[in-house]
């Protein structure tokens, strides 16, 4: 169980047998009275966000997670499908599970999902992938001194800012929490 002191940003706590994370929250301690907690928590299966008030030595149960490597398959459909990498079992995430990493998934990308009570729920990426430029202008000779930059698609359909040098056919290294360009990909 965790008690109020415990609660931090991205705790993972269960609330009427749903797992719910911790988005902020913020302690208070009014002149007059008890000390509380407010919270804003979102539902880890449909996003959807909750305000609660946590009175000081009230309890919370723990959200039953568990973290399993895997690999990312193939998209079939609206499922993307991904298998275990210990024991090869496959399991199938639909777009709303996947949200905003979808524009990151690579064949072969290895990340981790969560599970809430066997059930898949959700997707951790990697800090950084490795994504390919399949479309690009071409750089103007000259506009280099700036550090401008310029848009460029991958194969996964995200479109990145990346700078001028950058060409067609390239793979260079997003920030998958940022969703910025790195560098260019070593190979």
């Amino acid at each position: 169980m965790y008690s109020t002191s415990d609660i931090r940003k991205n705790l993972k706590v269960e609330i009427d047998g749903v797992p719910y994370v911790v988005v902020t929250f913020q302690f208070v301690k009014p002149g007059k009275g008890n000390a509380f907690t407010r919270c804003r928590l979102k539902n880890m299966v449909t996003g959807a966000v909750l305000d609660r008030t946590y009175k000081s030595g009230e309890k919370l149960h723990p959200a039953q997670m568990e973290e399993r490597n895997m690999q990312f398959l193939y998209l079939g459909g609206d499922m993307y499908h991904f298998m275990d990498t210990d024991t090869y079992d496959q399991v199938a995430l639909n777009e709303d599970n996947v949200g905003d990493a979808a524009r990151y998934l690579t064949e072969n990308l290895a990340v981790s999902i969560l599970f809430f009570k066997e059930k898949p729920i959700g997707i951790n990426l990697p800090f950084t992938v490795v994504l390919e430029i399949v479309e690009t202008e071409p750089g103007m000779k000259g506009d280099t001194a700036t550090g401008a930059t310029k848009a460029a698609t991958t194969a996964t359909g995200f479109i990145v800012q990346v700078p001028l040098f950058i060409k067609e056919g390239e793979k260079i290294s997003v920030d998958t929490r940022t969703g910025e360009y790195l560098e260019r990909a070593k190979d």
